[in-house]
């Protein structure tokens, strides 16, 4: 059974988006990520801003590439909700890192809200599965 069909039995919180609502927001958080986290490292290639503000975007990435290996192929709900709890962690580490030590690019903080507005959300779907299906 693969992870897509092990997830659709999983108990949700009645809170949880329907599938389209997930397919409809996506895309469009793709678009912001690309853009703004492109923007952010960059900024640090050209070296107007440090190495160390783009870390927290990078980290970002990396977690949130993951979720959908942990959450779909392992299909490991506990490992799933500290990535996501990571996710969430990095991008708001991310947003004050460039708010603060790199004023000219704090549009990038206020890009990112849907972003993280939909990262909370999410993490409180996940953690609700996850406490749910234990």
């Amino acid at each position: 059974m693969d992870g897509r069909s092990i997830y659709s039995q999983y108990i949700k919180p009645s809170w949880t988006p329907p599938s389209w609502v997930i397919g409809l927001v996506w895309p469009l958080l793709y678009v912001i990520i690309a853009v703004s986290f492109s923007t952010v490292f960059y900024s640090a290639y050209k070296k107007q801003i440090s190495w160390m503000v783009a870390l927290p975007f990078a980290l970002n990435l990396i977690f949130n590439f993951a979720f959908t290996y942990i959450q779909f192929g392992l299909a490991n709900n506990f490992l799933a909700s500290i990535d996501i709890l990571l996710i969430v962690v990095t991008l708001i580490w991310a947003l004050l890192a460039v708010w603060f030590k790199a004023p000219e690019l704090r549009w990038v903080s206020y890009a990112n809200i849907p972003y993280l507005v939909w990262g909370v959300y999410a993490t409180t779907v996940q953690l609700g599965i996850t406490y749910l299906n234990r």
